[in-house]
């Protein structure tokens, strides 16, 4: 409770990053599931602050595409927060709101004899660029969203800000763009990359790293052709980057349910004050969220909405009436069903429910132990270990892990019969087994009939992480 009331004033406003942090892993943890994406923005704002960004145009131009959900403007904003505290920071031109012609000159103002001229206050102003900088940083952001809706005349006035970082407005006056990065977004071929990537949409994290690489230069290379279908080469050549936004992965997807799970927390702490208590999501709750909050067409933005729809507006119907006590905890969990989430406030003494899976390990390799347990702990997991069958059975009968990672030759038996062993104790565990030899053919079979995945030995530990991502992404429908 102390150390709750302790940060009430932290989720009010945030301290924008200083030169001696590094931005690049900053913005990483505001930005989920494309890094690609920050390995190309940072550079050019660290080339603005050593005073080497290019003269006389803007200080980075960046055309930014991909299915919606996945990050665009987010990315903008996280810009923002990072360099001035603020995600509010940024001049943002609503691009389908200058669909037709004449719409136009509200960026730029009417000339003089035109008649409203002096009632028409241009939007894109010197003042305005100035008032989104901060004491931190000098550098303005714009963004121009939705890019592909506006009429053919406004790309035609902007050719003159991404070449020369000037606009001349409607009074004759100039709006300098030189401590500017400029943002264009667009959805343009993202219906051709849907087609692409729905035989394989969910969670990608254990598809193959040739066929992930594939995909990639595949939405690409939509992309682009999409680009250059609808601009003139003039404008696409003025563009420093077209950066293309890949679709979410599981884990992408967890990152994202803790952030906004956070999200409610400070904001009950902020809101309620000394009122406030705390927000418990267990790891069950977080997969059934992730599980019917998310989907190809929507990305992000559909699990935010049912976040919204499942914790946030019935907490809040329990705040208001009064039926949730200063410093306790509330938890959401799913019904047995599993059809819904109930909120219920958890008695005193009650363990506190996981909010990150538990996984079992069964192996005798010392090493491997201690590599895993550092990984799984900087991803927030648990890891209980075993070396041998009958202390994995008494540890998962008290721990219900969500999945196991099993040895195939164990001391007292081998992984496969502790598999299935596991599966009738936990039905809802996922089983991944690791072996440097060939199975038999009446394990292979088992191991299809339970579907236990096989890891061949050696591998690298980013697969078994994104093993166990995939498989538990799916254990929703599993426990239904």
């Amino acid at each position: 409770m102390t150390d709750r009331l302790k940060n009430l004033s932290g989720t009010k406003s945030r301290k924008p990053v200083d030169a001696s942090q590094d931005l690049t892993s900053i913005l990483s943890s505001k930005v989920v599931g494309q890094p690609n994406v920050i390995n190309v923005i940072v550079p050019y704002i660290e080339m603005f602050q050593a005073g080497l960004a290019p003269d006389n145009r803007p200080a980075g131009v960046f055309l930014l595409l991909g299915p919606t959900g996945t990050g665009k403007t987010r990315t903008v904003e996280a810009i923002a927060e990072a360099l001035h505290g603020s995600a509010k920071n940024i001049v943002k031109v609503d691009c389908g709101e200058f669909q037709m012609e004449h719409e136009v000159a509200k960026l730029i103002g009417a000339p003089p004899g035109y008649l409203g001229h002096r009632e028409t206050t241009p939007m894109l102003t010197q003042q305005k660029l100035t008032a989104v900088t901060s004491d931190q940083s000098a550098l303005s952001l714009v963004l121009f969203d939705e890019i592909e809706k506006a009429a053919p005349s406004l790309t035609r006035l902007l050719l003159g800000v991404l070449d020369r970082g000037v606009l001349r407005l409607g009074d004759n006056t100039t709006v300098n763009f030189d401590k500017s990065l400029v943002f264009l977004t667009s959805n343009l071929g993202a219906k051709e990359m849907m087609r692409e990537i729905s035989p394989e949409f969910g969670f990608q994290s254990a598809t193959p790293g040739k066929a992930a690489e594939d995909l990639t230069q595949k939405l690409q290379g939509i992309a682009l052709m999409s680009v250059r279908k609808k601009f003139s080469p003039e404008f696409v050549n003025r563009i420093d980057h077209v950066i293309t936004y890949q679709p979410l992965d599981a884990q992408s997807f967890a990152a994202i349910t803790d952030h906004e799970i956070d999200h409610l927390q400070n904001h009950v702490n902020s809101r309620l004050g000394g009122r406030c208590f705390t927000v418990e999501v267990p790891f069950e709750t977080r997969q059934w969220l992730i599980e019917h909050g998310t989907s190809p067409e929507y990305g992000a933005r559909e699990l935010k909405r049912t976040i919204h729809k499942y914790l946030t507006q019935p907490l809040a119907t329990l705040v208001a009436k009064n039926q949730i006590e200063p410093g306790s905890r509330a938890r959401a969990d799913v019904t047995p069903d599993g059809l819904k989430l109930i909120w219920r406030v958890v008695s005193q003494g009650e363990e506190t429910a996981p909010s990150h899976p538990t996984v079992l390990l069964v192996d005798d390799n010392r090493d491997l132990l201690q590599f895993l347990e550092r990984l799984m702990a900087e991803s927030g997991w648990e890891l209980i270990a075993a070396e041998n069958a009958a202390e994995a059975r008494k540890l998962a009968a008290k721990r219900k892990p969500n999945a196991a990672l099993l040895d195939y030759m164990l001391p007292d038996g081998n992984g496969v019969e502790l598999a299935q062993q596991l599966r009738q104790k936990l039905p809802a565990i996922e089983v991944i087994l690791m072996t440097g030899s060939v199975l038999g053919p009446e394990e292979e079979a088992i191991c299809e009939e339970y579907d236990f995945p096989v890891l061949r030995k050696p591998f690298l530990a980013s697969d078994v992480m994104n093993q166990i991502r995939a498989r538990l992404a799916s254990k929703t429908n599993r426990a239904r």
